[in-house]
């Protein structure tokens, strides 16, 4: 089947975040990604390939997976849809899904929330370390960048569609997290390097790359966490700092399931 001239409009219309959120439809892309996005379940709409996705075994097996509304292009046409410099032949559309904060943020989760922050490689691995670490709710506050938009999607290499992702105000997120019973934790630089973990449910929180946390955010944690490091090193960026204390978070919790 041809990519019809509305659909090609479609897709370029959802490597803009501001449109992108307006279609409330996601826009994935890479093999991988693709390939995750399947594996969770995703509600897809429809999927545009070209020949280079039958260039590699992992292409192959993902093009027998891919059914329902398939678009066949060129991989001409393809380098002209997609967001890479070099894409791997295919696109996946699906829908972006919704949860309710209350749903999303409950007691015994361990929630990751991310404060501000602005760029999509960081919202990325930071999403990314929460699957890897067992976190079950990613809650983006305002001024984050769009989680769902295609740089931050492919960051995560379609991770993201295993949790839980919503969005909220400041205000919201404290609330919900004084109604799950959630202790929160913030990162900063002027924390304390020995918190322990709660073994149970949590919020960890992580700022803006460079003002931190917001300071009512900051005023309402029940403490202050920073990771601890050895050389001469003045900071990490907030996608590493962030992973280091997931990490952490997911040894202590392991430790008091022992």
């Amino acid at each position: 089947m041809p990519l019809s001239q509305r659909r090609s409009k479609l897709l370029k219309r959802l490597h803009t975040n501001k449109l992108r959120a307006r279609e409330g439809l996601v826009l994935v892309e890479g093999i991988r990604s693709v390939s995750e996005a399947l594996e969770a379940g995703a509600s897809t709409s429809f999927a545009v390939v070209s020949p280079r996705l039958e260039s590699t075994d992992s292409g192959r097996a993902l093009l027998s997976r891919l059914n329902g509304d398939v678009v066949d292009v060129s991989d001409a046409e393809m380098v002209e849809l997609a967001d890479t410099e070099h894409p791997q032949g295919v696109l996946l559309v699906v829908q972006e899904p919704h949860v309710e904060l209350a749903d999303a943020v409950r007691t015994e989760r361990r929630i990751l929330v991310l404060d501000a922050l602005q760029d999509p490689g960081n919202v990325g691995t930071l999403v990314r370390s929460a699957v890897a670490f067992s976190f079950e709710t990613v809650v983006a506050l305002d001024g984050t960048t769009d989680p769902w938009g295609s740089k931050a999607v492919r960051a995560t290499a379609g991770t993201i569609f295993h949790l839980d992702v919503v969005r909220a105000t400041a205000g919201e997120l404290l609330q919900a997290c004084r109604a799950a019973g959630l202790p929160i934790l913030a990162a900063s630089a002027e924390g304390s390097a020995g918190v322990e973990a709660p073994t149970g449910g949590l919020a960890l929180i992580i700022g803006n790359e460079g003002a931190g946390v917001r300071p009512d955010v900051r005023a309402a944690a029940d403490a202050m966490v920073a990771v601890v490091m050895a050389g001469p090193v003045e900071s990490l960026n907030a996608g590493i700092a962030g992973s280091i204390l997931m990490s952490e978070f997911t040894r202590t919790k392991n430790r008091g399931e022992g």
